[in-house]
């Protein structure tokens, strides 16, 4: 690490609004699906999990994915759901801990699509859904290629979590619209071959993740912070890509800020690689380039190594910031989220802004074991 201690707190400390939303600082906690939540319900360890990393640092954190409330949204009993009174009990407590900590917080909303085998708990009955019943491209259907009242039904699943999460005091939400769940599979073509005002072009693909987040800008409070993170590569299909040039981008996205997103989260795998031949800006930086939102980057920070292998339980040893700094400090894009090196340890934050990067810790995928 070379990056001096007033240098990264300098770039890192400074306040950045999303919305009405005022993030203290640039540092944000990615989404990482932990599985710790029985029937559910978020409990203390969740709360202690989540309120730990905001008391050392962390200006906003991005919930695991939690299932939204449509029968098959979900696959595991032990992953979070954001409906139901005892679940979101839980995560209210979480919230009002994450705040006294001093930190901000938003739950990512999710609803897996044809990822989901058909028999998995918790709505054992319920049929794996999607835009064409596909999960990769170039698969047999396994699934129900979802109706209009499917759509309409999951449209309205996120708008009532969403209401939920602004309700029991949460600071914003945030849309899983990446990694060949739900709606992604709508908007890459591999998996969307519909033949309605659903399929066809990039920009009728984008038609249902933009009818979810105007229906969820319709619900919650105008200053209410609305995130969607997206991304080319796919769980299926880590090549995959939804825009092979910049125009390609500009068509999915355009429709989705003018629906109501406040930033995008964009997901890549390493993110000091560039998207597009001719041009250094990484997926985020094109993504702020062509929209003017605020965006979050994000990709194995702080980490020399993949993060899919990373979850898979290899370990990978600590990368440098300086480059992150410096595209931060160029504006190439807003906030950084970090995923595998803050689920190590809870104190990478005031790690990195103390300048203590001596003590920054490689990751072990042990660390997948426990919520420490």
């Amino acid at each position: 690490m070379t990056a001096t201690t007033s240098r990264a707190a300098e770039i890192l400390s400074r306040p950045t609004a999303i919305n009405g939303l005022t993030v203290p600082n640039r540092i944000v906690m990615a989404p990482m699906t932990r599985q710790f939540s029985p029937g559910g319900i978020p409990g203390e360890d969740v709360v202690s999990y989540y309120s730990r990393r905001a008391a050392a640092g962390v200006g906003l954190i991005v919930t695991e994915g939690t299932y939204v409330g449509h029968e098959s949204a979900g696959q595991s009993d032990r992953v979070p759901r954001f409906h139901g009174a005892e679940q979101l009990a839980g995560w209210q407590k979480v919230a009002e801990a994450v705040h006294a900590a001093g930190g901000t917080i938003v739950p990512q909303l999710w609803h897996i699509g044809m990822v989901r085998e058909q028999g998995d708990p918790p709505f054992p009955e319920a049929p794996a859904v999607g835009p064409s019943g596909l999960v990769t491209a170039g698969a047999e259907p396994t699934g129900r290629a979802m109706t209009q009242r499917d759509v309409d039904d999951v449209i309205g699943a996120f708008a009532e979590a969403a209401a939920a999460a602004e309700r029991i005091g949460f600071d914003g939400v945030e849309i899983h619209g990446a990694h060949g769940y739900l709606v992604d599979q709508f908007l890459w073509a591999g998996t969307n071959r519909r033949t309605d005002a659903y399929g066809g072009d990039p920009v009728a693909r984008t038609k249902f993740a933009a009818e979810i987040v105007a229906a969820v800008r319709e619900t919650v409070s105008p200053e209410f912070p609305i995130i969607f993170r997206y991304s080319q590569w796919k769980q299926q299909d880590y090549t995959a890509r939804l825009a092979e040039t910049p125009e390609e981008l500009e068509a999915i996205l355009t429709p989705l800020a003018a629906a109501g997103v406040d930033a995008f989260h964009a997901s890549t795998r390493r993110y000091w690689l560039p998207e597009f031949d001719g041009a250094d800006l990484n997926l985020a930086g094109w993504t702020k380039k062509l929209t003017g939102k605020q965006v979050i980057t994000v990709g194995s920070v702080g980490l020399d190594g993949d993060f899919i292998r990373g979850f898979a339980g290899e370990g990978s040893p600590v990368r440098g910031i300086d480059d992150l700094l410096d595209r931060l400090e160029s504006e190439e894009y807003d906030l950084v989220a970090v995923g595998r090196a803050l689920l190590q340890d809870p104190q990478w934050a005031a790690k990195v802004l103390s300048g203590r990067f001596e003590e920054l810790l490689p990751y072990d995928a042990a660390a997948l074991k426990s919520l420490s």
